[in-house]
């Protein structure tokens, strides 16, 4: 059985110097504070990651913006860029880093198909059955952070 295509958001302002062991893991949404712009810079300079599948992607965020906002905003591009229409087979697993789970957030991921959360020790992850795998959203959730 295949790994699960996972994505992870960091929303953690601070996340800096650990972004390279998480972006072994897989591909990495993060927003864009100077910490963090410091250490994305690193990542992409070392040409391990050659696409959005695999890489680094940053992002914006206005000041003041909660890390619940700043999620519910990327939401639509991180499933656009890895969901069914960009990937083969789609993400079936978002892991937050730097956020909890709120009622607001369940609800948000759930129109994505998202059925399954779980707290983590640095936020949360959330699972999805495959598009077209009839599942009944009986998931075992296998977090890694």
């Amino acid at each position: 059985m295949a790994a699960a295509y996972r994505v992870f958001v960091v929303l953690d302002r601070e996340y800096g110097e650990r972004l390279s062991e998480l972006a072994q893991l897989g591909p990495v949404w993060i927003v864009d504070t100077p910490s963090n712009h410091e250490a994305v810079q690193r990542v992409w300079a070392s040409g391990k990651h050659k696409n959005h599948l695999d890489g680094v992607t940053t992002f914006k965020t206005v000041d003041g913006c909660s890390s619940e906002d700043a999620l519910i905003n990327e939401l639509d591009a991180i499933d656009l860029h890895h969901g069914v229409y960009s990937a083969d087979p789609p993400y079936t697993v978002i892991e937050v880093v730097g956020a909890g789970v709120t009622e607001r957030l369940r609800n948000k991921l759930s129109q994505f198909g998202f059925n399954e959360f779980q707290a983590t020790v640095e936020g949360f992850c959330a699972v999805r059955p495959l598009p077209s795998d009839g599942s009944s959203g009986q998931l075992t959730i296998n977090c890694i952070r």
